[in-house]
C-alpha cells in the first residue's frame, strides 16, 4: 500500500477508507486507457489545468510589486477579491467531485503539491506530457487594474517556473502574457522565454485589445526569433455586454469561448499578422472546433468580394487559418459525425490538430474521442494525441512511468 504524507503543519494520520484520491476517482478512464493500449503512442495534452489559488500563499511570495503583494495578501483571488472578477458556474454547485475534493487529497512532503496531483490524473488518462494552465487566474484578461495582472501575471510566471515545471518534465506550458499591457508582455518573453519548462506564451482571449496593435509588434518578434508560439486561450465571461443578454450558463459557455476565438482570429488574419510575422505560430485553445469551418467560408467570401480591405493577403484567409494550430476540447461530437470529418478534412486535422483535455473541468474529454473516431487512420492518431504537439513545441518526449511499465511488461510476456 502506498503511504501518504500530510501537510507538514499537520499531524500524521492514515488515509482513511473514504480518503480521495484523483487515481480512484478516474480508475475507469484508466481502464480505458489500458484497453485501447496506450502504451505505444506517446500523448501530449495541450490544455490542461490546475488551481493555482490553492498555492496563492506561495505565489504571493513572487509578487515584484510590495503594495500589490500586501492587498493580495489580504484580498486573495476569491470573487469580489483583488482582480474582481465575475464569478462562474463551472464546479457545476459541487456535483464535480474532482473540484471540492481536490483540497482534501493527502500528498507527500515532496515534490510540490501540484505536481503530485498533476501526476494523479496524468497517469489514469494515459497522458505522458502536458502543457498545463492556470484557472481562476486566466480571469485576469478583464480585470480593470492593468497594474495588477500585470503583477500578479509575474508572481505566477516566476512561481510556476521555480516551482513546478523546473522540477517535473513531463509538466510543461505556455506562460500567461499580461495582454492589457504591451511592454509588459514584452518583458515577461525576454524573463521567460528560456525557462525550462516553457514552451510557448498565451494570452486569454477575453481581453479587449486589438490583436493588430503595433504595439504587440516587438512581442510577436521576440517570441518568432525564439520559435516559441502564441496561444490565444478562449475564455468567458457574463460580464461581456452580449453575453449579458444570456441567462444559462450553456448559453454563455457555448458562444462565449467561440465568440472570443473567431473574433481575435478574423482580426488576426484580416490584418495580415500571419504575413507580417510568417514564423510566428499560432494555436486556438480551448474553443472547440465547429467555429473553425463557418469562419473560414464567411472569411473566404468576404475576402473574395473585398480584398483591398486586406491588402497584406497573399492567399484567402482559409488557407493561413489552415496553417495555424487547434487543440480539441471540448469536441463537438454529438450531432452529426460526418460534420465532424469535414471539419477535420477542412483544418488538415492530421497535421494542425492537438489533443487535449481540459481536465479536471466539468466538459473534460478522454484521448479515447480522437483515438475511437473512424475515420482517422493510425498515423493521424498518432499526430494528433502526441505528434503534433511534439513538432509545434519541440518536445523531447517523455513516457509515463505506468505507461513504460506495461510497455514492458508487454514485451517480456511476448518473449516467453
Amino acid at each position: 500500500m502506498n503511504t501518504h504524507f500530510p501537510p507538514s503543519d499537520l499531524p500524521f494520520r492514515e488515509p482513511s477508507a473514504d480518503h480521495f484520491d484523483s487515481t480512484q476517482h478516474l480508475a475507469n478512464a484508466e481502464k480505458q486507457a489500458i484497453k485501447r493500449g496506450y502504451e505505444d503512442f506517446l500523448i501530449v495534452d495541450v490544455d490542461s489545468h490546475h488551481y493555482e489559488t490553492e498555492a496563492f500563499k506561495e505565489i504571493i511570495e513572487y509578487i515584484p510589486d510590495p503594495v500589490i503583494r500586501q492587498e493580495a495578501m489580504f484580498q486573495g483571488m476569491s470573487r469580489g477579491g483583488i482582480t474582481s472578477i465575475d464569478g462562474s458556474y463551472q464546479e457545476l454547485t459541487g456535483r464535480i467531485t474532482r473540484y471540492p475534493r481536490r483540497g482534501k487529497e493527502i500528498v507527500p512532503p515532496e515534490p510540490h503539491r501540484d505536481i503530485t496531483l498533476m501526476r494523479r490524473w496524468m497517469d489514469p488518462l494515459g497522458v505522458d506530457m502536458a502543457i498545463m494552465f492556470p484557472t481562476p487566474m486566466l480571469n485576469l484578461a478583464v480585470c480593470p487594474r492593468v497594474e495588477v495582472e500585470v503583477a500578479l501575471a509575474d508572481g505566477y510566471n516566476q512561481w510556476l517556473c521555480e516551482r513546478v515545471l523546473a522540477e517535473e518534465p513531463r509538466i510543461k506550458s505556455m506562460l500567461y502574457l499580461p495582454f492589457n499591457d504591451p511592454d509588459a508582455c514584452l518583458r515577461t518573453v525576454e524573463k521567460y522565454g528560456d525557462k525550462p519548462g516553457v514552451v510557448g506564451f498565451m494570452m486569454v482571449a477575453t481581453h479587449y485589445r486589438p490583436v493588430y496593435d503595433n504595439a504587440y509588434s516587438k512581442t510577436y518578434a521576440a517570441l518568432q526569433e525564439r520559435n516559441l508560439p502564441l496561444g490565444f486561450h478562449a475564455m468567458f465571461t457574463w460580464s461581456d455586454q452580449s453575453m449579458k443578454l444570456t441567462n444559462r450558463f450553456i448559453a454563455v459557455h457555448a458562444l462565449g469561448f467561440a465568440w472570443h476565438n473567431m473574433l481575435h482570429m478574423t482580426n488576426w488574419v484580416v490584418n495580415g499578422m500571419p504575413e507580417r510575422f510568417p514564423k510566428l505560430k499560432t494555436l486556438w485553445i480551448e474553443s472547440g472546433l465547429a467555429w473553425v469551418p463557418f469562419l473560414m467560408q464567411r472569411l473566404d467570401n468576404e475576402y473574395m468580394m473585398r480584398p483591398s480591405d486586406a491588402p497584406l493577403l497573399k492567399k484567402r484567409p482559409s488557407d493561413y487559418m489552415r496553417d495555424m494550430f487547434f487543440t480539441t476540447q471540448p469536441m463537438e461530437m454529438v450531432n452529426n459525425r460526418k460534420a465532424l470529418e469535414v471539419t477535420f478534412e477542412m483544418m488538415d486535422a492530421p497535421s494542425q490538430l492537438l489533443y487535449s483535455s481540459d481536465y479536471p473541468h466539468w466538459d473534460m474529454d478522454l484521448p479515447s474521442t480522437i483515438y475511437d473516431l473512424p475515420f482517422l487512420d493510425e498515423q493521424a492518431k498518432r499526430n494528433i494525441l502526441g505528434g503534433n504537439a511534439q513538432r509545434l513545441f519541440n518536445l523531447d518526449p517523455v513516457f509515463s512511468p505506468q505507461k513504460l511499465a506495461r510497455r514492458a511488461a508487454r514485451a517480456q510476456a511476448a518473449d516467453q
